[in-house]
């Protein structure tokens, strides 16, 4: 691929959209800048089509211009995928918001690997493949956790292809062993939507269920682990080594102990609320497990009580801090089974149907190419 490529796609409300590309892509951007493209946003640049003939012209002239500047021209065969974004966004269920991306260069593109939550093909195509632009689209309601990632599939002249990112409060999603598989989307925008509304999102959402029960599962392992060395250090009075175990040096472990589970508490406290609420005992084998939820809930409501006090730079004396906190963590310790055993039966719950449904829309008709 040239070192500077401009990819000039059509969109139905701005005309001709052109993109700058490659390692010298600043080179591309002058090139577009002289013909008479106007740089929009996201970097992406456009020229009106009022009048074919001048359109046709500056796209000539764009082929001669980009010539003396290093840089090749190509057309794509899609649809502007900022077009395509929207009409997907208009189509699912709940306020969807698209925003263009552009990898100009490269090592861009590099940068989505760490935060795609992806085991499909649109993982492996961002790593292997040249992807230059795509789309995002966020679920703006409320605390949302849901955003896609749309792309062209390489190698294919219509269809695209839908992942995610990792949702928050999770960090990167490089490799995670619960990330759904991207999917194909064909190149009608109605019926995009309804395979992303029916098969991608509550796949989604079920792997993020997963996702969230493994991170309080280890939380809660790790927490066991270390209570189990306190205790037997307590119980022994010494160290691990057989050392003997001085008063202070008990106060120090203790403390060392509360605030290495604190902290591994916390990761119950982000994701246990959520499964929480789609917990429903009466309906599993376990219906006795109703009380141990509730006093799990009451547990991470004083939890969280704890946390905001920190977070507010509330001064908190140690041992007022460990008093507020352990009762917690014991609890779950006691109580966390149930948890996750009724975490593992609950299903996420429906997402919003597709209300509606947009007819194949055909290719736009052909717009000015360039020539010589």
């Amino acid at each position: 691929m040239a070192d500077a490529q401009i990819i000039l796609s059509y969109s139905r409300n701005q005309g001709i959209i052109a993109i700058a590309s490659g390692e010298k892509y600043a080179s591309a951007g002058k090139a577009l800048v002289e013909s008479g493209f106007q740089r929009g946003e996201a970097g992406v640049y456009r020229l009106p089509t009022e009048d074919p003939d001048v359109s046709r012209a500056t796209v000539a002239g764009l082929v001669r211009r980009a010539e003396t500047h290093g840089a090749t021209v190509t057309t794509s065969s899609q649809r502007f995928i900022g077009d395509v974004a929207d009409d997907i966004a208009r189509l699912l269920p709940g306020p969807w918001e698209a925003q263009v991306e552009l990898y100009s260069h490269p090592v861009w593109q590099g940068d989505l690997v760490p935060w795609l939550w992806d085991s499909g093909e649109l993982a492996r195509a961002v790593q292997s493949e040249r992807i230059p632009y795509a789309a995002t689209l966020t679920l703006t309601e409320g605390t949302s956790e849901t955003t896609l990632l749309l792309a062209e599939r390489p190698g294919h002249q219509l269809n695209y292809l839908v992942g995610a990112f990792s949702p928050s409060p999770f960090e990167e999603g490089y490799g995670d062993p619960h990330a759904p598989a991207s999917i194909v989307l064909p190149p009608f925008p109605g019926r995009a939507a309804q395979v992303i509304a029916e098969r991608y999102l509550p796949a989604f959402d079920r792997a993020l269920h997963a996702r969230r029960t493994t991170a309080v599962s280890e939380a809660l392992d790790h927490i066991r682990t270390e209570h189990r060395t306190w205790t037997a250090m307590v119980a022994s009075g010494r160290y691990s080594d057989a050392t003997p175990l001085s008063f202070d040096a008990l106060g120090t472990a203790t403390a060392q102990f509360l605030g290495t589970a604190w902290g591994e508490f916390l990761t119950v406290a982000d994701h246990a609320p959520a499964l929480l609420a789609r917990c429903r005992p009466t309906v599993t084998p376990w219906p006795e497990d109703a009380e141990a939820l509730a006093q799990l809930a009451s547990a991470l409501t004083d939890a969280e009580a704890v946390r905001e006090d920190l977070a507010c730079g509330t001064p908190l004396a140690p041992a007022e801090r460990n008093a507020r906190t352990w009762p917690a963590v014991e609890t779950w310790l006691t109580y966390g089974e149930s948890f996750l055993r009724q975490a593992r039966a609950a299903i996420p719950p429906p997402r919003p149907a597709l209300t509606a449904s947009a007819p194949p829309r055909a290719l736009p008709t052909a717009w000015p190419a360039p020539r010589r």
